[in-house]
């Protein structure tokens, strides 16, 4: 045993032995690129495809463990066409790479990390749902519709590039004035990240399903991105004025402003833990982002 942590510490003294200034540059030059890719895919829903990627490693690594031989033929002939198949899948992503590294997307990314808002208010959060849910029922009453996407751990930076940024707090007045009659952002989607509207007038993809005919166009947008991802959409319909909640692809129709606030406060205000559990929450995040 002594023997084996011998030549284990041996083993490790000759790596640091040849270690120069300069394989530590490139190992964090590596390192930045990956997370930049990795914060510019996060924007995306890229990222689940990535997710699908890994996976499928981790099965191949299992299944070459196991010594299935007809399962690897399989893995081998996807894994030795890996790098056409990223760049097919992932082609307007390695764009956007070298168009955000252009641009600077460095010097932003480390000024993300390093802002001293890392942890995001719950009061701040709390705010701006009391706010959505007096102005969608002002807007119910009136039967003005709305979109409204409550964004959470899958960022969904493509919706948001659709529209017109708005970085502001949520207040009920600005959220009855985007979707005022006539306005232009009315007819899109208002996005709302971390208690703050980060967009507005954003195109939302449409479900595929069948749904009811009763169910207009703001409808079918709301379900067609909680499909592809895990946001909330709160709608209300021009038509009949009725709120409606939309999660994983299920649409809760006709609820009340009070129903509403329950809905949203279990989803974005974290009960049952301590502050400091909800301060490595949100800056894990920030990170991610």
């Amino acid at each position: 045993m002594a023997e084996k942590i011998s030549e284990f510490i041996n083993k490790i003294i000759s790596v640091f032995s040849t270690f120069s200034f300069f394989d530590f540059l490139d190992i964090a030059l590596v390192a930045v690129v990956i997370y930049i890719c990795m914060r510019i895919i996060r924007e995306t829903r890229a990222m689940q495809l990535l997710k699908g990627i890994v996976f499928l490693v981790f099965v191949y690594g299992i299944v070459n463990a196991l010594g299935m031989e007809a399962s690897s033929v399989i893995f081998k002939s996807i894994f030795s066409n890996i790098l056409i198949i990223v760049v097919i899948l992932f082609g307007p992503e390695i764009r956007s790479i070298l168009e955000q590294v252009g641009l600077g997307a460095t010097t932003r990314s480390i000024k993300a990390i390093l802002h001293p808002g890392v942890a995001v208010e719950l009061a701040e959060m709390n705010e701006a749902i009391e706010a959505v849910c007096k102005a969608c029922s002002d807007m119910s009453d009136q039967k003005i519709g709305a979109l409204i996407c409550f964004e959470k751990d899958t960022l969904i930076g493509d919706v948001v590039s659709t529209g017109t940024e708005v970085n502001a707090k949520v207040s009920r007045q600005l959220v009855e004035n985007i979707f005022f009659p006539k306005s232009p952002l009315h007819d899109g989607a208002m996005v709302i990240r971390d208690g703050k509207i980060l967009a507005a007038g954003c195109i939302l993809p449409l479900t595929k399903k069948v749904v009811s005919s009763a169910l207009g166009t703001r409808h079918r947008a709301g379900i067609g991105l909680t499909e592809q991802c895990d946001a909330l959409v709160v709608i209300v319909s021009e038509e009949t004025g009725a709120i409606s909640v939309v999660k994983n692809g299920v649409l809760d129709r006709d609820i009340s402003d009070g129903d509403l606030r329950d809905i949203l406060k279990s989803e974005f205000i974290v009960s049952g833990t301590s502050t400091d559990d909800k301060i490595i929450r949100r800056l894990v995040r920030r990170v991610k982002k």
